[in-house]
């Protein structure tokens, strides 16, 4: 079975002696809960693996029940270190107030009982972190598959890469392209929006919300103003509701509004949002076109290769903590603007003939960037760019 880079980092940190909660985030189906088993399996550490998926709404006690098993099989075999790992914790009522009075009891008592939360809701896990469990845990973003991942794995190719995005659990499917379209649509969108926002998080609109992931997927890669989606929505909602469920649908690793690049953050905020999916494989869920007949479309085809580069910044934003941004001045525009620290570095896409990007001068004119590069074209080639880490960029 394959194995992701991340797991290395997350066996060093489960074999270390028992200081800090382990909490392994990111979206569904991609391979959270395999990578503890495959933990797992290459360890003899006594366990106990539960998951609160189909947890009755209002079980309060349910974490102090299930610790209080993992205590007692610990006691009754007599084991000196143990490991307790959640599923989909976000689920259980009051999750993190219970799961820090369950450790810190352990640490009072020298309970040598080591914890793995894992949870689908980067927004749900992080509020319950800073609210309760600040400086007692260490937190690892899983994210999305990349193209050196399923090439290794599944043997694709980049074009293969680009059209159909980065699930694992798809790409027995992709021979069939209809059968691939409706498991990413019913059983990761919807399982998505229906059981990781709408349960958990208070929706007033929930078709809105499904409407503008559909408009967010289909205008990946382009700048669209609320305004102009507000007027595409069959229900009607204001542009504060609307900003308020993309940023749900990007904290659920689906969809994101990039902001425009500026130098102050009320003008960043302010920006018209260029709408980008986390895995293109949620673009072109949404397209009537084939595989065959989209590659030979060389404009709307360009717009699948600027999405899978934007994927990929925001996957490794994610991974290597820096910031994603596009910037543009009336016609012109910079594809992806990154920034980590200091340093910004501005990006350009071309997947076709090679033209003079007036909006690069611009950028480069106002913002003296670190470093420009085209990707595509006489530039770096899209299957180098989609399997390196963006930060090198910054090192160059």
């Amino acid at each position: 079975m394959f194995e992701r880079a991340v797991l290395k980092d997350i066996t060093k940190r489960i074999s270390e002696p028992r200081k800090f909660i382990q909490v392994v985030v990111g979206p569904r189906q991609v391979g959270k809960t395999t990578l503890i088993k495959q933990f797992l399996q290459k360890t003899d550490m006594p366990h106990y693996f539960v998951t609160a998926d189909d947890l009755y709404a209002a079980d309060t006690t349910w974490i102090r029940r299930e610790w209080g098993n993992a205590r007692l099989q610990m006691q009754q075999n007599n084991i000196k270190e143990f490991l307790l790992i959640v599923d989909e914790v976000q689920k259980a009522p009051n999750w993190s107030e219970a799961v820090k009075k369950e450790w810190d009891e352990d640490t009072f008592s020298d309970t040598n009982i080591k914890v793995v939360l894992l949870g689908s809701s980067r927004l749900l896990i992080q509020k319950g972190l800073t609210e309760s469990l600040a400086g007692r845990y260490e937190l690892t973003n899983i994210t999305h598959w990349s193209f050196e991942e399923m090439r290794e794995a599944f043997g694709w190719n980049i074009e293969q890469y680009i059209y159909f995005g980065g699930y694992p659990g798809s790409a027995s499917l992709v021979s069939d392209e209809e059968r691939w379209k409706d498991y990413v649509r019913d059983s990761l969108v919807e399982s998505t929006i229906s059981k990781d926002i709408l349960m958990m998080t208070r929706v007033d609109k929930p078709i809105l919300l499904k409407r503008l992931f559909d408009i967010g997927c289909k205008y990946s890669s382009q700048i669209l103003s609320l305004t102009k989606v507000q007027g595409e929505l069959q229900e009607s909602g204001n542009l504060t509701t609307l900003s308020g469920y993309l940023n749900l649908l990007k904290e659920a690793g689906l969809l994101s509004g990039l902001e425009k690049y500026a130098a102050d953050v009320i003008r960043k905020r302010a920006s018209k949002p260029k709408f980008q999916v986390h895995n293109n494989a949620l673009l072109t869920a949404g397209q009537n076109l084939s595989f065959g007949i989209l590659r030979n479309e060389a404009k709307e085809w360009g717009r699948f290769v600027e999405s899978a580069v934007g994927a990929h910044l925001i996957n490794s934003g994610l991974k290597y903590r820096f910031n994603v941004y596009y910037w543009n001045r009336g016609s012109y525009e910079v594809d992806f603007v990154i920034e980590k620290g200091s340093k910004i570095v501005a990006l350009e896409v071309k997947s076709g003939k090679e033209s003079v990007s007036k909006g690069l001068t611009l950028f480069d004119e106002e913002f003296h960037p670190y470093g420009i590069f085209t990707i595509g074209t006489n530039g770096i080639p899209f299957e180098q760019f989609l399997s390196m880490n963006p930060t090198d960029l910054f090192e160059l």
